[in-house]
């Protein structure tokens, strides 16, 4: 990859804080689960050698996901990049390499997406032309069916470039923990410990499906969100 090229590239980690998370997920060792989550995807960026801007509520401008989420985008094409690939901190098995891939390939197409297991994404690369702020701002945020709607979008405009990633698995529910910890060869050390403190603690004291998001006051998907569909024009 050439350098005028990683130039004209960022990456948004739009995560909040630990201290935020832990207000609207309840979860054993949250906090210390939540930093380590975004210390271990902060350090995956800096290795990408891409510019990277990390978002979390103090930088959020916007009363709705979809508005925060939006003007954080905004706000790195309007400081002169011409593409972003935004993530979250909530997929541990991201590495370098995924990131590096989506980054070559929004040279030749509009849209990179990464699927994640649960029907959503775990990572969106998008073209300064693709990006339309309003309808981005609109979309139903927070469930789970982009993958699937998205990809019927895409498949009507062909005119439309888009490529995948491999999928992967992210911590949106109880049964991601679990999931996650089946493939500990593959997390960072740090995260593969905290997970397995968190799975014996709830061994000895609750079902699995209790481990996580107790409250019914916030839906599943509150730190990524996923789109219900996706009308940004390509």
């Amino acid at each position: 990859m050439n350098r005028s090229h990683q130039a004209k590239t960022a990456i948004l980690l739009f995560a909040n804080s630990a201290q935020e998370e832990v207000k609207h997920k309840s979860i054993y060792r949250g906090k210390e689960l939540f930093d380590a989550l975004t210390n271990t995807t902060l350090k995956t960026l800096e290795k990408t050698g891409l510019a990277y801007f990390h978002f979390s509520e103090k930088e959020q401008i916007g009363n709705t996901f979809g508005e925060r989420f939006s003007n954080a985008i905004q706000t790195i094409f309007d400081g002169g990049y011409d593409k972003v690939i935004t993530i979250g901190n909530d997929t541990p098995s991201l590495k370098a390499h995924h990131i590096h891939e989506a980054s070559k390939l929004l040279e030749t197409n509009k849209v990179v997406l990464g699927p994640s297991l649960d029907g959503g994404f775990y990572l969106l690369g998008i073209q300064k032309a693709s990006f339309n702020k309003q309808q981005f701002t609109d979309l139903p945020w927070q469930t789970s069916t982009i993958k699937k709607i998205l990809l019927g979008l895409i498949t009507a405009d062909q005119a439309t470039k888009v490529s995948f990633l491999p999928s992967l698995s992210d911590l949106d529910a109880a049964e991601d923990i679990k999931r996650l910890f089946n493939f500990t060869l593959l997390l960072p050390k740090e995260i593969a410990a905290i997970l397995l403190l968190i799975l014996q603690e709830f061994r000895t004291k609750y079902t699995i499906s209790s481990i996580y998001f107790n409250s019914t006051k916030h839906p599943v998907f509150y730190n990524k969100g996923s789109p219900n569909y996706f009308s940004v024009i390509f």
